[in-house]
């Protein structure tokens, strides 16, 4: 990789095209997941993808974070996904993956710590990032539980707080990749998340969430992306993607639209 290549993965080129994904197709078991799908995700925006179970969603994040290979191509910030220097990518990707497999011993704020890892960073100050972003996302108080007696919401905030701190010198070149982080957390953690995604977003990341939640997708996303069968189903801001017709269509199921009375965004409703 020549060094003008190694300057430009750290600054940058001038768009406001974070990730962008071109002709991927993917299928497993006979199923096709992706089916010569194109997405760009912006700088700046909350981009919340939807869709049924299967439709394609987690995996569409796999492939653009690397994790799945699939027909097509991925760029970051303007270059191939796969020219990026594992080292250079983890300070600027941060993925909360649905589950994790951690069994170690390892208390919260270790767990949390984790994510400086990529940032060779001086003890004191890793010590620091973590404890400002498990502030953010109210887990100080488990600094000191061990992780395996977490409940799985606890846990999930953990992780959120491990991701933050992985991202915390990413700068102007800052991608997040949650899938489903509210599926375990209760009604106040919920919203805590989705604010802390909004506010990176608002700081310049360009910020992707896998939900189900179609309400509160309308209230923090600028922007929905109904996947169905591999393929977008409606693409743009919550009262433009969110009708009626789309839903039913995708999820085989009727509902009615309103809004809410004080922000205006759409409200979903199951009309039977």
């Amino acid at each position: 990789m020549s060094q003008q290549t190694n300057s430009a993965h750290q600054q940058g080129p001038n768009n406001d095209i974070a990730i962008e994904a071109r002709n991927l197709s993917l299928s497993l078991g006979g199923k096709t997941l992706l089916d010569d799908f194109s997405l760009q995700i912006k700088r700046g925006q909350l981009t919340a993808l939807l869709g049924p179970n299967g439709a394609g969603k987690s995996t569409l994040l796999k492939v653009m974070c690397g994790e799945v290979e699939a027909e097509g191509n991925v760029d970051l910030f303007g270059y191939p996904r796969q020219d990026w220097p594992p080292a250079q990518l983890a300070k600027h990707l941060g993925v909360l993956p649905q589950h994790s497999s951690l069994t170690f011993a390892f208390t919260a704020q270790e767990v949390v710590e984790l994510g400086a890892l990529p940032l060779e960073l001086p003890n004191a100050q890793t010590k620091q990032i973590a404890y400002e972003k498990m502030d953010m996302v109210g887990v100080t108080d488990l600094g000191p539980r061990l992780y395996p007696t977490m409940s799985g919401g606890e846990k999930q905030r953990v992780h959120f707080a491990r991701v933050l701190t992985q991202l915390s010198q990413a700068g102007e070149n800052c991608i997040l990749m949650l899938d489903e982080p509210t599926s375990a957390l209760d009604l106040a953690h919920q919203h805590n998340a989705l604010l802390v995604a909004k506010h990176m977003a608002q700081a310049g990341a360009a910020v992707i969430i896998v939900i189900h939640d179609l309400n509160l997708a309308a209230q923090y996303a600028d922007r929905l992306v109904i996947i169905n069968h591999g393929k977008i189903q409606a693409d743009g801001k919550p009262h433009q993607a969110l009708t009626a017709e789309t839903i039913e269509s995708v999820y085989g199921w009727p509902v009615c639209i309103t809004q809410h009375p004080v922000d205006g965004y759409p409200i979903v409703l199951p009309a039977a």
